[in-house]
């Protein structure tokens, strides 16, 4: 992420069919100081990906040429930047689907300026606190019960000694319940703490990925326990 000052400057990638859409996303994240770039179609836009490091996407699903799922496939095949999909569609399929392809949040048409931009820089600060200290000599934050072994510092998991890729929002659910283990934790902290502000969403995208997390973690599932009515706790 690029300094301006005390402040930050995200270069920003806008993949919509809608110049309109991408023109006011583009008017407000332009006047908080981030650099735009713009994408009509999924074609474009992982081309424009592969000649330029962003540091968050903003991908439509539905678009000509290639659409949103397709483009989000390809992007994660060489970059794991962060993705908020757009859909006048709110159906949990396509939110699995998103999520299950690696993005780190949905939002539903139609939205407001304001909170596409809360989402973005949630996102922004996100990454920004979780990018990992220079290590000291074995200086990485590593986890392991039985066969399930996690290095916080690294970004890597490994179930019986194989590294499993998890998608981006996976990790950090997974490492939050981990720094925050045998202790439970409300849904409203987790919501906050790992998407980065007061979410007033539908409460099934927490148990949306609780579940696509549960299925990556293979046998060690049952280290997240749920708490009815409350939340979750990682069982250390």
């Amino acid at each position: 992420m690029i300094q301006k000052g005390s402040e930050e400057m995200a270069k920003i990638l806008i993949c919509d069919d809608e110049a309109g859409l991408r023109t006011v996303i583009k008017r407000y994240a332009t006047f908080e100081g981030h650099e735009v770039f713009e994408a009509g179609d999924g074609l474009e836009a992982v081309q424009l990906c592969r000649e330029h490091d962003f540091d968050i996407i903003i991908m439509d699903i539905m678009m000509p040429e290639v659409d949103g799922f397709a483009a989000v496939k390809e992007i994660r095949k060489f970059s794991d930047t962060p993705i908020i999909m757009l859909s006048a569609r709110g159906e949990e399929y396509d939110k699995v689907l998103g999520f299950e392809l690696g993005i780190d949040d949905y939002v539903v048409k139609p939205f407001s300026s304001k909170e596409i931009m809360l989402r973005i820089n949630a996102i922004l600060r996100r990454v920004e606190r979780d990018k990992p200290n220079q290590p000291n000599d074995d200086g990485h934050v590593v986890f392991e019960k039985d066969g399930f072994k996690a290095d916080l510092t690294a970004y890597k998991v490994f179930i019986d000694g194989v590294e499993v890729h998890l998608a981006p929002k996976e990790y950090d659910l997974l490492f939050f319940l981990i720094r925050n283990k045998n202790i439970a934790v409300p849904r409203e902290r987790i919501m906050s703490e790992v998407w980065g502000f007061d979410y007033s969403g539908d409460d099934r995208t927490l148990d949306t990925h609780i579940k696509l997390l549960r299925k990556s973690l293979g046998p060690y599932a049952n280290l997240i326990k749920t708490l009815r009515g409350l939340g979750y706790r990682f069982d250390a």
